[in-house]
Parts: C-alpha cells; sequence; structure tokens
C-alpha cells in the first residue's frame, strides 16, 4: 500500500497530479469536441520513512502520450439486465441531447426517457405508484434546499473540518491518476451539484463526462450551473440520474470512474464499488475520496460500535483506517490500491486488472 502523509501544499497537488442484444436509443445529435492533455513534468524521491517528498523538476508542460481509443457513445445500457442501448449512427450523447431523448431496451421492454436536465436510468424510473424509501444519507441529499447549499457552503466546510484541499486542487490531485485513461470516458459518481464534472468537461481531458447522481435535484443544480457559465463545453457531458448500487452502463464500457466526497455517503460501499469494478474495462481507473477517523480518534471507546450504529442509523459508512478501504477495492476485484492523506482527507485510487 502506497501512502503519502501530510500537507497538501499546491506543488504537491501539481507532482500528484459479453455481448449484448440491441436496443432502440433516440438522441438529438451533438457535435464531436476537440480536447487536449498536457502536465508537467515532476519527479518523486522516495525516503527510508512512509513519507514521500515530490519535486517539481520542470515547469515546461509535456504532452501525455498514451491516449484512450474508447468511443464514449454507446456505453448507456439498461439497469434491470445491463443490455447495452445501441443506435444507428452516432447521434453523440450532450447535455442538450436529454430532453426529447427515449430508450427502449430490447430484452425487457422497458422504456427510459429523458427530461430538460437529464436522463432517468434508475430501476422505478416511469413508476407511478412504486416507490422506495432510501436511507437518510440518501434522502438528505435529495431534498431542495440541501442540494441548493451543496455548492454554496456545504462542501466548502469539508476544508475546515476534514482536510479537503479543496475542488480545484482535488482535481489537480485527481489527474496524475487518471493519467492512464485520458481521451476515454469519466462518471464523475454521485456528482451532487457537479463541481467535479464541470471540472472535468472544461479541461478536455475526456471525450465524454457522466455527472451521475440519484439525487434529481442534485442534477438540476448542475444543470444550472452548466448553463450559467459562458463557452461551457457541453457537448461533451452527459446527466443520468442512477443508482450506485445498480450502474446503467455496459460491463467493461467505462475507462475511468471519479467518486468526490461520496463513498462515506453510499448505503453499500461494497455493492457500489462491485458495480464500478463491472462497468470499468480492464485497465479502468476508480479515484474516490473520502475520510479516515484514526490516529488520536481511533482511540475513542467504542469507536466501531459507534460506526455501526450510525451505519444502520443513517445509511453512512465510517471508515476508521485505510487498510479498510483497501480491502474494499481487493475485495472487488482492483488491484495497485494507493492513496494520499491529508489530516481526515484521503484519495485512493485503484485499477481493474488488464
Amino acid at each position: 500500500m502506497a501512502t503519502v502523509i501530510g500537507n497538501l501544499t499546491p506543488a504537491f497537488l501539481l507532482s500528484r497530479l459479453g455481448n449484448s442484444r440491441p436496443c432502440v436509443v433516440k438522441l438529438r445529435p451533438c457535435t464531436t469536441p476537440v480536447f487536449r492533455r498536457s502536465f508537467s513534468a515532476i519527479t518523486a524521491r522516495a525516503a527510508s520513512t512512509a513519507f514521500i517528498e515530490v519535486e517539481p523538476t520542470d515547469t515546461n508542460p509535456i504532452v501525455v502520450q498514451n491516449e484512450v481509443t474508447t468511443s464514449s457513445n454507446n456505453i448507456l445500457a439498461c439497469p434491470i439486465c445491463f443490455d447495452q442501448f445501441s443506435s444507428s449512427g452516432d447521434p453523440g450523447l450532450c447535455v442538450n441531447s436529454a430532453s426529447g431523448s427515449s430508450f427502449q431496451c430490447s430484452t425487457c421492454k422497458k422504456t427510459y426517457f429523458g427530461n430538460q436536465t437529464h436522463i432517468d436510468l434508475t430501476t422505478a424510473s416511469g413508476s407511478k405508484n412504486y416507490g422506495e424509501s432510501m436511507p437518510v444519507s440518501t434522502e438528505l441529499f435529495r431534498t431542495p434546499l440541501v442540494s441548493f447549499l451543496y455548492e454554496r457552503g456545504w462542501r466548502q466546510s469539508f476544508s475546515v473540518w476534514g482536510g479537503f484541499p479543496g475542488p480545484e486542487k482535488e482535481f489537480e490531485l485527481t489527474k496524475d491518476f487518471l493519467k492512464p485513461v485520458l481521451g476515454g470516458n469519466i462518471i464523475d459518481a454521485s456528482c451532487g451539484s457537479g463541481l467535479f464534472s464541470r471540472l472535468f468537461a472544461k479541461s478536455g481531458l475526456f471525450s465524454l463526462v457522466v455527472a451521475l447522481d440519484y439525487s434529481e435535484n442534485m442534477l438540476k443544480q448542475t444543470y444550472e450551473f452548466i448553463k450559467k457559465e459562458e463557452n461551457f463545453p457541453e457537448e461533451n457531458i452527459i446527466l443520468v440520474r442512477a443508482d450506485i448500487s445498480r450502474l446503467p452502463f455496459a460491463t467493461s464500457s467505462v475507462d475511468a470512474v471519479h467518486a468526490g466526497a461520496a463513498l462515506h455517503c453510499w448505503p453499500s460501499p461494497s455493492t457500489a464499488v462491485a458495480e464500478i469494478s463491472r462497468v470499468l474495462r480492464p485497465g479502468g481507473v476508480f479515484v474516490a475520496t473520502t475520510y479516515i477517523l484514526d490516529g488520536p480518534l481511533s482511540y475513542i471507546p467504542f469507536l466501531r460500535n459507534i460506526t455501526q450504529r450510525t451505519k444502520q442509523i443513517s445509511g453512512s459508512q465510517i471508515f476508521t483506517s485505510e487498510r479498510e478501504l483497501e480491502d474494499l477495492c481487493k475485495a472487488c476485484g482492483l488491484v495497485g490500491y494507493t492513496c494520499v492523506r491529508n489530516g481526515l482527507f484521503v484519495m485512493i485510487s485503484a485499477t481493474k486488472p488488464s
């Protein structure tokens, strides 16, 4: 397990910078995006301790040569039978194609529709009388108030109590883990109001960005933020409502999955990460951030009992060691686990075996 502990300074952040049956899909056309890739050259020197010192050696940008050629389209699939949606031609996926779009699965015959802001690909999509009660932590983020406040103070508070370095710095840190899959598609899982989804789209490093969340109101906020930005590249981002434990993507079709400050909110992290492992292509990368209550906090009496009770009541997961996160990734078939720490904040990365 590779661990980096300490303060995340700007210099440090920059350095860490099966066969399926056909379905029918109706989409509005979008244009094909153009994107660029460049990173600063860095070198790392390992000390004899568990710390790693990273020093910039060259400020000139270098072009990343490894380029993923996976098609960004044709990754959506029925969340019931996982059969991939297909279409004649190449209409593309973008934020403006959601309205009026329809997806019909030829296996289970269910049809999914898009509205003005997003495509609803939950299993209960379209039902009139059936509803499910979700854990408190899930329902909380579905409320209009929390969705509105998330990017207007809620997310910023993570830096105060949890050591989160902030979206921009976290994004720079994330990019280094994603170097092997640049040019491919990426899912921003539990995207909230689209903080990172928008950063991924504006960076031009990915051919398609899927902003995915279970909360309709979070996706509405994402849509509104996109529409407010001038010259936003709407042609390479799509908004999808889905359950993290039942991802509507074809098996081995996704190049990268990012989950910012979300892992601890999932009702069943193991089920979610197993789904992420399923949809990742061989060599695909999973990057996530969360927090760990360890160090002095680990000496709190009955901490494990407290975390278990919290899980039962709220549906939220509290991690008490880095080993838990590593075991979670390994249990779901991911390899090459590594993490970066800053106080309670931790960023983890793992890869689907090639």
